[in-house]
């Protein structure tokens, strides 16, 4: 038997497909955009969050640390620290930064105020706090 695949077939062929995974990709689109505002916690977001992220961001916290899945694997993760370690370990710890222990890597002292610590803890409770549907699967802190 012998079937002929004409341009015109394949036109219609690669239009439908387009046109297919088109309608998929703006409905998982739309889905993703409604699920959004249950996960992130916008609403939780404060002066003091807003600080300790831009603290976090400029310090380069995520040249060692990811948050989220997302930075450097050289330092432990800061999104599950807030729930892991709590918040006097936290400051007490980056106060107390580098410790001069021979043969282990060396978070550098920021010399932050206590109201800066107070602020990046405050961002580390948030970003412990989004939901993001389990992933990654093997969070260590």
């Amino acid at each position: 038997m012998q079937t002929i695949f004409t341009k015109a077939m394949a036109r219609n062929v690669f239009l439908g497909g387009a046109g297919f995974f088109l309608i998929a990709y703006l409905a998982l689109s739309y889905d993703t955009w409604q699920q959004i505002p249950k996960r992130d916690h916008a609403n939780l977001i404060t002066p003091a969050v807003a600080e300790g992220k831009y603290l976090v961001d400029t310090n380069d916290c995520m040249g060692c640390h990811t948050i989220n899945g997302e930075g450097a694997y050289y330092a432990p993760e800061l999104d599950v620290s807030y729930k892991t370690y709590g918040p006097a370990f936290i400051r007490a710890w980056m106060m107390s930064q580098p410790t001069g222990a021979p043969g282990r890597r060396q978070m550098p002292n920021f010399h932050f105020t206590q109201d800066q610590l107070t602020d990046v803890i405050a961002y580390l409770q948030w970003v412990g706090n989004i939901n993001t549907n389990g992933w990654p699967p093997n969070k260590q802190g």
